[in-house]
């Protein structure tokens, strides 16, 4: 029960990720990524000395945080955003087939699997019914090898944190802070300098401690704690809830597709959790 909390609580907070993204559109990605980062690290400097970490560990947490946000930007700028972002979108799934690979303890289960495609399948509609856009996206573009990766990535990390010689949580502040970092310099290397607001950094601020921040902290404490693959299920959760929010913010009206994606995340969800 309390890994659900971590999970539903990490979920909420990336559900806001988009809507605060296209607030923020206008700040090239890695810059928003890398002081988004830093921001979120933030609250776990004054625990420190907590962070004493193998360098193993230290590379799979930069792995998962710089690698992910990396190949997820490379996709969205080299694929059409829905259909990479639907990509992306696979690490939920991925969750749940590799589990059993990476942790001995687990075993696969038609009933988590069939979840997670249904899951899938009411992501996808709620992401093409509220950008109306077209699925075929003109072709293949070699984003959505990137978007693949990034789903990989995270799918991966999400796993092999259970592996690695156990760590406080308060040391994914430590890997947000070198990804952070890692962000910037790619900004330095790839992005033209922009002048920030008053209000782009209040915005900021909010997305550092929200879904930059606060939902890699609370996405550890759950993995430590619960089945991944029932997290992985539940965290279909994350595209409807954004999709619904970006919505309301954007003043686009809710569609009847929608809501029946709504209820396909929904009862993936609670099938998902029902299951052993």
């Amino acid at each position: 029960m309390t890994s659900t909390i971590f999970a539903l609580g990490a979920i909420a907070l990336w559900s806001t990720l988009a809507t605060l993204g296209w607030m923020l559109s206008h700040v090239p990605p890695f810059l928003l990524t890398g002081l988004g980062l830093l921001i979120g690290s933030i609250p776990a400097w004054p625990m420190a000395r907590r962070w004493r970490v193998s360098r193993s560990t230290l590379a799979l947490g930069v792995y998962g945080l710089f690698g992910f946000h990396f190949l997820l930007f490379v996709a969205l700028r080299h694929a059409p955003p829905l259909t990479a972002n639907l990509v992306n979108y696979l690490w939920p799934l991925l969750i749940v087939l590799l589990a059993p690979l990476f942790l001995r303890d687990l075993r696969w289960s038609f009933v988590h699997v069939g979840a997670a495609l249904v899951g899938f399948a009411g992501a996808a509609l709620a992401m093409f019914a509220e950008r109306g856009e077209n699925p075929a996206g003109g072709g293949f573009a070699w984003g959505y090898v990137a978007a693949l990766g990034s789903a990989w990535v995270w799918a991966s990390y999400s796993l092999l944190t259970k592996r690695v010689a156990p760590f406080s949580t308060s040391a994914i502040g430590l890997f947000g802070l070198v990804s952070g970092l890692l962000s910037l310099l790619c900004h330095v290397w790839l992005e033209p300098a922009v002048r920030l607001t008053p209000r782009d950094w209040g915005l900021l601020v909010v997305l550092g401690v929200g879904p930059l921040g606060a939902a890699f902290f609370l996405w550890d404490a759950a993995l430590k704690r619960g089945d991944p693959r029932r997290i992985g299920v539940l965290s279909y959760l994350t595209p409807l809830a954004s999709t619904l929010l970006l919505a309301v913010a954007s003043g686009r009206p809710l569609t009847l597709a929608i809501g029946l994606a709504g209820l396909l995340v929904v009862a993936a969800a609670g099938v998902g959790l029902a299951a052993r």
